[in-house]
């Protein structure tokens, strides 16, 4: 009979071996808990803190593109073919989307590589393209989503006050000096030039309830400044009435989103307002100017400026980055501000793009390469500064459409 023979140094090592392997997979799973734990919190922390649209289910819709939804249409409707357009669902575009959603990296925007390693890159901020002497980098345009009852009818928000400021009167002009009778006859005025019944400017407002807090009876903060009738459309009628004066026929649109719309909702407002440009260009093939505007969010002090000792509400141009072709409309914009900062210094606070992960960043604008987003003042300007600068900017535009016009008319060629 063999006797087994147990090697105790063996047996001890292996122990040993054991015991730390024990003790690495108990740390291992030690610190998988404490991470995923700590994710958690950080995600419950975000959905609470966050307004942005997509951290609910009623907001997705607004971060997926109008092409997406009818692409998905078409897949199970065999004769809703869209042809010359690469479909959503292609190879291409779902191999990107797979890409992205496992690594956080857009293959078509370089910066995502980098965003996580260096601090601020990957936050969803607005970027400044064009500068002027009230820019600050600190201080861009601001967006607020109100609470429901700020702009839905039936909810509580601010009852109507009294009826719109009448609109300031334009100061009087010195009267041109009369020749004597000794001297020469004057000279014949010169014919302003007109658009005649055209239409070419379209004015509207995606967030058409936009107020200011002075202008409401009763309202305190940034959620009081919506209001049914005394809103932002007083701008935009403002802004066509000055444009005709000027020989450019403009048309403006005032609908009331959340009155007319069935079961209204803000996140998708620029849903419910491109319908209103793309039918004002089907039944208006002469229109060439769009603007769509709004009321910042931003405190009094970043949206108004003192000239020749009379305050005037700011202005921030708005490009989306999700608009392809943003670089026309950003051009543009330029002309435009550049005009207005070289007649009111301090006015126009730049240009601003955005190319937000959550919101629209589109705006609209693919619909026209003359299409720009215009904020005027914020909550807490009057709507006498709101109006002196809406003088200022319809000057601005008239020119720039009037010196447009011209180099179309040069560039055409001559009749032989």
């Amino acid at each position: 009979m063999k006797l087994m023979i147990f090697n105790l140094s063996t047996i001890r090592r292996t122990l040993q071996r054991l015991g730390l392997w024990s003790r690495a997979l108990a740390a291992a799973a030690l610190a998988t808990l404490l991470f995923f734990t700590a994710l958690g919190l950080a995600g419950m922390a975000q959905a609470k803190m966050m307004t942005s649209p997509v951290s609910s289910m009623k907001g997705i819709a607004v971060a997926l593109s109008n092409e997406f939804f009818m692409d998905m249409v078409s897949a199970e409707v065999p004769d809703f073919h869209r042809e010359n357009r690469q479909s959503t669902f292609s190879a291409e575009n779902v191999a990107s989307f797979v890409f992205q959603l496992l690594t956080s990296i857009n293959p078509h925007d370089p910066k995502t590589l980098v965003a996580r390693e260096v601090a601020g890159m990957g936050a969803d901020q607005p970027i400044l393209f064009r500068k002027t002497a009230a820019s600050d980098l600190s201080s861009g345009p601001m967006e607020y989503f109100p609470p429901a009852e700020a702009v839905v009818p039936g909810h509580g928000g601010p009852a109507p006050s009294t009826p719109p400021s009448t609109p300031p009167t334009a100061q009087p002009q010195p009267a041109e000096p009369t020749p004597s009778s000794e001297g020469k006859a004057p000279a014949p005025k010169e014919e302003k030039p007109t658009t005649g019944n055209k239409k070419v400017v379209f004015i509207y407002h995606t967030h058409n309830t936009e107020s200011w807090v002075p202008e409401i009876k009763g309202a305190k903060s940034l959620n009081d400044a919506y209001h049914p009738t005394k809103n932002i459309t007083l701008l935009g009628k403002r802004l066509a009435e000055k444009l005709e004066e000027q020989g450019v026929g403009a048309e403006v649109s005032d609908t009331n989103y959340p009155a007319e719309v069935k079961n209204f909702n803000w996140y998708h407002s620029y849903k419910y307002s491109l319908s209103t440009v793309k039918e004002a260009f089907a039944t208006n093939p002469d229109l060439n100017f769009v603007f769509d505007l709004h009321r910042d969010s931003s405190p009094r002090e970043k949206t108004t400026v003192k000239i020749n000792g009379k305050d005037y509400a700011q202005v921030y141009f708005i490009i989306g980055h999700r608009n392809p072709n943003w670089k026309k409309n950003e051009e543009f914009a330029a002309k435009i501000n550049e005009k207005l900062e070289a007649s009111y210094p301090g006015i126009s606070r730049g240009i601003w793009g955005k190319k937000a992960t959550d919101g629209n960043a589109e705006y609209n604008q693919s619909v026209s390469p003359n299409s720009v987003l215009i904020e005027i003042g914020g909550p807490e300007n009057t709507l006498e500064e709101a109006y002196r600068t809406i003088d200022v900017l319809s000057k601005v535009i008239s020119d720039v459409y009037w010196n447009a016009e011209k180099v179309n008319a040069e560039a055409k060629p001559k009749a032989s």
